[in-house]
């Protein structure tokens, strides 16, 4: 009916098959003018909607350039719309014209197709308007195909013309045929327009930044615009800086902005739901109480507080069993971590959707078509098409999907630094900082890996009922044999499934514990140098990595049965497929068609069969990640309510009967505060060791709970922690803090803060780069770094805890003065200082006195002293050293002290103005400083500063913090065999040999099954024997199974091999790191050590044997499908060797790009755990200043400088893919041709199985190159790990020549010339010390920070080796024994006090030499019995992370008690005292006089006072001895060490009283 019609309308045939079938075949002209003129047509009248809304928005239309491109494209639609007027015009004057012979009317087609062109044309002149004015567009898709389909579809009435006058050998119709070809070549220039890109000028700028914003639609779905990018990376390595600049969608800032915008509504929700749950088992408990106190027979009067008694009880219950539990229980909002994203991502998600389920369908087209591949060359030519609009549809997918990936990641990162910025202390107790740093690089890894092949989930199915729909046409009901086949392995892979998981567990669990230990270790490397303990935590770490490897080995022996059960599944559903349907009937007879159309979809069966498991375990895998993301990102935020800030209070601060406790449950460290200081008023707060003062500190920050009482804080904050937090930057972004730069206040800060001198030293005065964790400037210095930051950063109220016990005495008294005190810098300020320095009370407005969490006293120094409590009493036992001048005259101490001064100093400089002391002591220091670690020495002569003149040449060696090394270009082949030795070589033999035979099984099965089809041809019209069908199904089956076998076996041997070479490459990399040198530490950061143990021993033991796998299957896969092709069609030998050369080209152009894109990747992913650790650890810091936004702000540039590399690595692999997948479509097409041309000589099966083998190979080679960079790629872990594991190392920990014994008895110490630096090409520190200290002398060494003290205990350690010199221990030079040997016979009580995490007996003795006997003795001395005894757990009390748990005291104590332990002839105290309060000072000094009287001690003294009973003091200066003698003496001598000592008050007299 509809054709009648149509043919009147044309008046010609619309359709003949006929036609098809002639010796010259073509379609219909009226099948022409109508179908093939409406497909491009309407396709565009379907989009014109879209461009036509730009139309309609008001923009401002004058800005927008008009381009001669896109002058260009309206004039030649203007040009076809001339055309098409005259094409009517025509048919108009054929039949209306003056000369019109016959009334005969043209057919309706030659009215209509000119009309419907022309509005077509005049629709589309205002589409390309419509896209000018697009915001930032460069071309548009939907013209781009307009115009192609159009050109495709004139393409067939183009050749009929041409035909039929080349047939009559002239023109019938001549002005429409020259219509025709002049509107077709328009049409082509207008194809060729629209794929060129019209970049606005304003927009050139940003292309040249980001190529794709540039790109057109053609150059988008091939990604050709990033073809550049590969040319570069294949011409030299790539660096950060050629990286393009991020889309704006794919920066961090908008997808953290989206994210957590859903992410609050969602997790409220969850909260909400959490809630009622709680309640609802509220509810239960509370009704079961209830009925069994009715049944206990209860008056309603008693019940109902027995009933609180009860849950009461229980509540304790459940405590006790939720403790043991460890939580395991939900007690967290959860399951909403998953819709957030989904909510955030839905754009992406739909879009790549849509992709998968078109490349789905096209898919199953290739396998139908294979039918009919002997018809001939069209349709050669459509499998060719079909082939390429699936790969182009494919690759569109996979970049969506790892797009989708990619913000995920970045989503949850951002969300989880985001989160650690106002976490509560109970969250952040229950993970430590290495276990955030794994939500943010592992569990965020995992959701990334997932989202990859979210679609997966639905597309599996999909293609598996898609595939068992085609095979029931092709093989009837028999296919549910094989069905039944597939269906029993599902149960079998979820039973190995969840104990996969259980096993992925475990392996977390070890995995986190190891880092735990790696990161203490690698924190307090120099206590475990200094103390010879390596070896213990060595095998600590060994022990976890044992039970590390078995777990690893048992997960690798699940896989390799679930690898032989998958390997087995295609060829056992084949085989009952064909079995069955050669079983039933005689008469199925297995033709060459139904045989491989059926592999064909098998084939097709095979991908999602064996994703779908390994998809469910990373599923698995990620709700374990997810579990843990929601339990850290839904835990509670700090209180923000606990300081008030309200304006009505007339103090600065206020607290109203506050009682504070760290946790919510825990009882109240500080009990019933109230405080109130006035605006502007210096306070101090004084107290025992754990009195609570720190406490205080982080309770006026909000860091505590409150449970009564509440705080209020008028003003900003600046704080000051006890153990100062420096970030890795230069010394200047360290003090400046994020505020702005003043050049004057700055310089007035630095003086004030004493670190003027300290500047002259470091190489780039205040643009010297400091290494993490503050690691090249003393501890002095980093104190006074930390308070120039709070007094840069004018706010109004400081909080200073306890910040002048880093520093030396005089410095001490200095900061005071100038920073703190009533006529320091901050003078107007209001300032809460906690401090251990009795001589500074006297001048503060207001003393706060500390008694185990209560505050005992408040009042002025006077008032306290004259009351006679806790304070004076205090005062009494610890201020000795003002036991002359504070009696008498307490006040005017300080005139007291500047009078005695001042004659002195008008000797010294007469024409100087009067100044404080300080600065005078300060400037008369004739010294040569030197910063501690790296610095040129200057001369200060009578304090006129000759700068050195070589300022400019920086020299060799100074920059700190070197750059990570970064191997560039090819990774050397040796690298391969490193790993290879590694697994065994009999192991990686055996493994080659075992694959390649399963691949011959392989090859095997599809000849067998090839030649079985030919029987349908020798058997056509005769009964098939039964003892042919048997064998064929027999043989079919053997082969099948021999396969699943061999790849179990050589799974089984590769999962060994690769546990040893974990082993091995582990244990060499551990073995290394502790037997590097001290210098390694202190210029490589920490987080970079961490990394090669983290992520590159995970690559090492996981992705390695993965990919090395994957790689090798791949590789005998492509030989196999080529053998095969080239087995059916000879031919196709010719064409393998110009392919297998672009191929190579391709692949090498790609590798170099992808593998330094993946190095920079790695490399720019350690800045963000960096400064990741660093923020949780100066968080306190952070917090108080209110500068959360700005490290928000840090973080997500330093997180996009990673996305920068990342995106370009995912789309290198798309733009290899598509030119890879392009190759292999050309591999189906050649293979297809060449059986055509062919299909004369070829035996049928053979050519099916050659065909259906070429769909295959676009994939295998796809993935074969995939493999050969992912392995090249991870197996730069294992270059990564041996580089660290080939680091120079210091000397042997046992030499031959073993020290007696008994050494050293006496303890004698000889410096014979000694001269010694820090890294060859820097300057001298000591230079050439040479002295004698007699056994049991008592040496006390000073000097100002920097001259060299910590030096002198680093080399008698040989922490650093002498450079010149040596020294002799009881006459044995300690140079010649080995490190273990001589540190293991000296003890350090060292400066910062570093503990472990383990049990107090673990820090005090790892090596269980002593009896608890022996420890409860040293605890006992040690004044930390009464402590210990009064833990739960006694000795085997936890130590946290970095001894969090103790107080700074409690800590010092226990390194104290570990020297008590060591029992050595020689004791090093390396300004031990410093952070203690005066009272644990004095058990400290008392107990070190008696119990190390018969020993030699060298203390590094910061107070004066604790050395003035010494034999003898060194003074050092600038790595000389300037002064050696007995204090009495050298305060005779008023020199250096006499300027000391009065500048910290102390007299003559007093020596004599000591």
């Amino acid at each position: 009916m509809c054709a009648a019609a149509l043919e009147e309308y044309c008046g010609s045939i619309f359709w003949n098959a006929s036609y098809l079938n002639r010796e010259d075949p073509d379609l219909p002209v009226c099948f022409e003018q109508t179908v093939l003129v409406w497909i491009p047509l309407g396709f565009l009248w379907f989009c014109a909607p879209r461009h036509l809304v730009s139309l309609c928005r008001r923009t401002q239309v004058g800005t927008k350039h008009l381009s001669w491109r896109y002058i260009f494209k309206q004039l030649v639609v203007c040009l076809l719309f001339l055309t098409a007027i005259a094409a009517l015009a025509v048919t108009l004057g054929e039949d209306y014209g003056p000369n019109t012979v016959s009334p005969g009317k043209n057919p309706g087609v030659f009215y209509a197709n000119p009309v419907l062109y022309a509005v077509t044309w005049i629709l589309l002149l205002l589409c390309q308007e419509g896209v000018r004015r697009r915001e930032g567009s460069v071309d548009s898709a939907t013209l781009f195909l307009f115009w192609f389909f159009l050109v495709l579809c004139d393409i067939f009435p183009f050749q009929t013309l041409l035909r039929e006058a080349l047939q009559l050998g002239e023109i019938s119709d001549v002005p429409r045929f020259c219509l025709f070809y002049i509107s077709f070549g328009l049409e082509l220039i207008a194809l060729i327009l629209s794929a060129v890109a019209d970049v606005p000028p304003e927009a050139e700028e940003l292309v040249k930044k980001n190529p794709e914003v540039g790109a057109v639609f053609l150059s988008r779905i091939t990604f050709s615009w990033f073809s550049s990018m590969v040319v570069k990376g294949f011409k030299r390595p790539l660096v950060q800086g050629d990286m393009w600049e991020l889309n704006d969608t794919d920066g961090t800032a908008d997808i953290n902005q989206r994210f957590q915008y859903f992410m609050q509504s969602e997790l409220g929700a969850a909260r909400v739901r959490f809630q009622n749950k709680l309640k609802k088992k509220r509810d239960k408990s509370r009704d079961k109480a209830q009925e069994e106190a009715f049944q206990n027979g209860l008056g309603k009067g008693v019940s109902q507080d027995v009933l609180m008694m009860e849950e009461k009880g229980k509540k304790g219950d459940e405590k006790k069993k939720k403790k043991d539990k460890k939580k395991e229980e939900k007690d967290h909002p959860n399951s909403w971590l998953i819709t957030t994203i989904y909510k955030a991502f839905k754009g992406i998600l739909f879009e790549s959707a849509f992709f998968k389920l078109l490349q789905d369908l096209l898919a199953f087209v290739s396998p139908q078509l294979l039918k009919f591949a002997w018809e001939g060359y069209l349709y050669a030519v459509l499998l060719l098409l079909v082939a390429i609009l699936q790969s182009l549809v494919l690759q569109q997918y996979f970049q969506r999907c790892f797009v989708l990936g990619m913000k995920v990641r970045t989503a949850i990162t951002a969300a989880v630094y985001k989160k650690a910025l106002v976490v509560s202390n109970d969250t952040r107790k229950e993970s430590t900082v290495g276990e955030i740093v794994n939500l943010m690089s592992a569990d965020a890894q995992r959701f990334n890996d997932v989202t990859n092949f979210i679609h997966l989930l639905w597309s599996c199915p999909l293609q598996i009922g898609l595939s068992i729909v085609f095979l029931w046409f092709e093989l009837g009901p028999s296919v549910l044999a094989g069905l039944a086949v597939m269906v029993l392995l599902g149960p079998i892979n979820g039973l190995l499934a969840t104990k996969a998981r259980t096993i992925q567990i475990e392996n977390m669990k070890f995995k986190d514990k190891r880092l735990k230990i790696m990161n203490e270790i690698l924190n307090g490397i120099k206590i475990l140098k200094l103390y010879a303990w390596e070896p213990s935590f060595q095998a600590q770490v060994e022990g976890i990595r044992e039970d590390e490897l078995n777990v690893m080995r048992k997960f690798a022996y699940l896989t390799s049965v679930s690898t032989f059960i998958f390997s087995c599944a295609p060829a056992l559903v084949s085989l009952a497929t064909f079995a069955v349907f050669v079983g039933v009937s005689p008469n199925n007879l297995l033709t060459a068609e139904k045989a491989f159309t059926s592999i064909a979809l098998f084939n097709i069966l095979r991908f999602p069969l064996a994703m779908l498991p390994m998809l469910i375990a990373a599923i698995v895998q990620t709700t374990v990640s997810r579990k843990r993301l929601e339990k850290f990102l839904g835990g509670e935020d700090l209180e923000s309510d606990i300081v008030r800030h309200d304006p009505s209070f007339n103090s600065a601060i206020s607290i109203c009967d506050g009682s504070f406790a760290w946790e919510r449950e825990a009882k109240p460290l500080l009990k019933n505060v109230s405080l109130d200081i006035k605006p502007g008023r210096l306070v101090a707060v004084v107290g025992a060791v754990g009195s609570g003062k720190s406490s205080l500190m982080s309770a006026l920050l909000g860091e505590m709970y409150s449970t009564k009482g509440f705080i209020n804080i008028q003003g900003s904050l600046a704080f000051v922690p006890q153990q100062a937090w420096i970030q890795n930057a230069t010394l200047r972004d360290n003090i400046l803090f994020g505020s702005s730069h003043e050049e004057r206040r700055l310089q007035g800060v630095i003086q004030a803060c004493a670190l003027g001198p300290d500047l002259e030293l470091l190489p780039g005065s205040d643009l010297t780069e400091i290494g993490e964790k503050g690691i090249n400037l003393s501890g002095g210095q980093k104190q006074r770094v930390s308070l120039a930051r709070a007094a840069y950063s004018q706010a109004d109220i400081y909080l200073l805890d306890d910040p002048l016990s880093a520093v030396d005495s005089h410095v001490g008294k200095h900061l005071f003065d100038e920073v703190i005190g009533p006529n320091g810098l901050l003078k107007d300020k209001t300032r809460i200082l906690v401090t251990h320095g009795v001589s500074f009370l006297p001048y503060v407005d207001e003393i706060i006195v500390l008694v185990d969490g209560v505050v005992s006293e408040v009042g002025s120094y006077n008032s306290l002293r004259a009351s006679r409590g806790a304070f004076s009493e205090f005062l009494d036992t610890y201020a000795k050293e003002q036991s002359n001048q504070t009696h008498s005259e307490s006040d005017c101490y300080q005139d007291a002290a500047d009078v005695e001064l001042i004659p002195e100093r008008e000797d010294t400089l007469p024409d100087s103005p009067l100044e404080d002391t300080v600065s005078v002591t300060l400037k008369r220091e004739d010294s040569i400083r030197r910063s501690q670690r790296n610095g040129s020495v200057r001369l200060r002569k009578k304090s006129s500063l000759k700068k050195s003149d070589n300022v400019s040449d920086i020299k060799k060696g100074q920059r700190l913090i070197e750059n990570e090394t970064m191997e560039t270009g090819k990774v050397k082949f040796s690298v391969y065999l490193q790993y290879l030795r590694a697994m065994g070589w009999g192991y990686t033999v055996m493994v080659f040999l075992v694959y390649f035979t399963q691949n011959v099984a392989f090859i095997g099965q599809n000849l067998w099954l090839s030649d079985w089809t030919n029987d349908a041809v020798d058997y056509y019209n005769m009964t098939y024997p039964n003892w042919k069908r048997d064998t064929r199904v027999g043989v079919f089956g053997v082969l099948g199974v021999a396969q699943g076998v061999f790849v179990f076996i050589g799974t089984l041997l590769l999962a060994n091999a690769s546990v040893d070479a974990s082993r091995i490459l582990h244990s060499r990399l551990l073995n290394n790191i502790l037997r590097v040198p001290m210098i390694f530490f202190d210029t490589t950061p920490i987080g970079r050590v961490v990394n090669r143990f983290a992520k590159d021993i995970f690559t090492v033991d996981e992705a390695i044997p993965q990919s090395f796998r994957s790689w090798l299957l791949c590789l005998l896969g492509v030989v196999g499908t080529l053998f095969v092709i080239c087995l059916a069609t000879p031919f196709f030998t010719i064409i393998i060797i110009p392919l297998a050369v672009v191929y190579y080209f391709v692949q090498r152009f790609y590798v170099a790009t992808s593998r330094q894109l993946r190095r920079l990747d790695s490399v720019s992913r350690s800045p963000i755990y960096s400064h990741f650790s660093e923020t949780v650890s100066g968080l306190s810091v952070i917090r108080a200043y209110g500068h959360q936004d700005r490290f928000l702000k840090h973080n997500e540039t330093t997180t996009d400088e990673n996305l920068k590399s990342l995106y370009p690595w995912i789309v290198s692999n798309r733009w290899l893919a598509i030119r890879l997948e392009f190759l292999g479509n050309l591999v189906v097409f050649f293979a297809a041709l060449f059986a055509v041309i062919s299909r004369k000589t070829l035996d049928s099966g053979l050519v099916g199985l050659s065909i259906s083998y070429a769909l295959n190979v676009t994939q295998t080679l796809n993935w074969l190159v995939r493999m050969t960079s992912e392995l090249e790629t991870n197996i730069v872990a294992v270059e990564r790990v041996s580089e660290y594991a080939e680091l120079e190392n210091e000397a042997k920990w046992v030499t031959d020549t073993r020290p007696p014994e008994k050494w050293p008895e006496k303890g004698r110490l000889q410096f014979d010339n000694y001269k010694v630096r820090y890294r060859p090409g820097l300057d001298l520190v000591l230079h050439g010390i040479t002295c004698d200290i007699d056994s049991t002398e008592k040496i006390g060494i000073v000097g100002r920070t920097g001259a060299g003290k910590s030096s002198l205990t680093n080399c008698l350690f040989r922490i650093i080796e002498a450079s010149e010199g040596r020294i002799l221990i009881d006459n044995v030079d300690i140079s010649t024994i080995g490190l273990h040997d001589l540190r293991s016979r000296l003890t350090i009580i060292p400066q910062d006090p570093v503990l472990f995490s383990g049990t107090l007996r673990m820090n005090l003795d790892p090596f269980d030499k002593f009896s608890d006997e022996d420890i409860w003795r040293v605890l006992e001395l040690s004044h930390l019995k009464d402590y210990v005894a009064g833990l739960q757990e006694g000795l085997q009390h936890e130590v946290a992370e970095g001894g969090e748990n103790l107080s700074v005291g409690q800590r010092q104590l226990l390194c104290l008690a570990r020297a008590l332990l060591r029992k050595s002839r020689i004791l090093i105290l390396d300004e031990a005292t410093a952070a203690v309060d005066l009272e644990t000072d004095d058990l400290i000094q008392n107990t070190i006089r008696e119990e190390f009287s018969h020993c030699t001690v060298l203390t590094i003294a910061h107070r004066l006072h604790s050395i003035m009973d010494s034999s003898r003091v060194m003074v050092l200066d600038a790595g000389k001895i300037v002064e050696f003698d007995s204090p009495s003496n050298l305060l005779q001598q008023q020199g250096h060490f006499y300027a000391m000592a009065t500048d910290a008050g102390i007299t003559r007299e007093e020596t004599t009283v000591l």
